[in-house]
Order: structure tokens, then sequence, then C-alpha cells
């Protein structure tokens, strides 16, 4: 009696997980360049999923990782992130200017975070 599709497919896929981990690095790293143009050609033509809360919220956690920031609930973080409108160290109000735009200050040591900051006063702790 053959078996269910799905059934066997969950069961091929749990055999096989480390075989299809390996070819899709493998692909990944043949593919890489084409596959960043197609999402910055799809990003490019869709301009509504640069809107996407979710889309938003993944950029900016990345950025904050690859620039060493550390924290133990990156999306706690985000929502701690989104709620704070002044700083919390001089009080001014944030917004999109240069110079009362929000930082996320991180000891440089340690790289754990601190505070959500403006710009001035990020750039007078160092």
């Amino acid at each position: 009696m053959p078996k269910d599709t799905k059934e066997y497919q969950k069961e091929y896929r749990l055999k096989n997980k480390q075989k299809k981990s390996e070819y899709m690095k493998l692909y990944y790293q043949h593919n890489k360049e084409q596959m960043i143009l197609n999402n910055k050609e799809y990003i490019k033509n869709n301009p509504e999923y640069r809107n996407n809360p979710e889309y938003r919220k993944g950029q900016t956690i990345s950025k904050w990782k690859s620039r060493g920031l550390i924290c133990e609930d990156y999306d706690k973080l985000y929502q701690y992130y989104l709620s704070i409108t002044e700083c919390e160290n001089c009080g001014i109000e944030l917004n999109q200017d240069e110079a009362t735009r929000k930082c996320m200050d991180h000891c440089h040591e340690t790289s754990e975070f601190r505070n959500i900051l403006c710009n001035t006063c990020n750039l007078s702790r160092y």
C-alpha cells in the first residue's frame, strides 16, 4: 500500500536534511551574485515591499548585527527601539535630523546594547 504523499515527503526531508543543506550551500556559493541581483531587482520593482514592516525590521536588525550590536532578544529590542521618542541621555525629541536621529549605543568592548541615544549624545560618549 503506497504511503501518503505528504508523509513520504516529510520522511524524505528528514532523512536527507544534511544532504540538502550541503547542496544549498554549494548552490548559494555558485549563484550568490545572481541571487543578490535578483533580490535587488525584485525590491526595486516592488517599492511596496520596502515599506513592509517585516522587511524594515529585518533590515534594521541585520544592520545592528553587522555593526557589532549584541542582544539576547532582537525582536524585543526592535519593539523598544520603535517605542522610544526621546534620547535616554539628554531627553531631546528624536527625529530624522542628523543631530537628533536615533542611535543604538553599545559598548565597543563587549558589544552589548546600552541605550537609545540621539546622534549628538552617542558621538560625545567616546
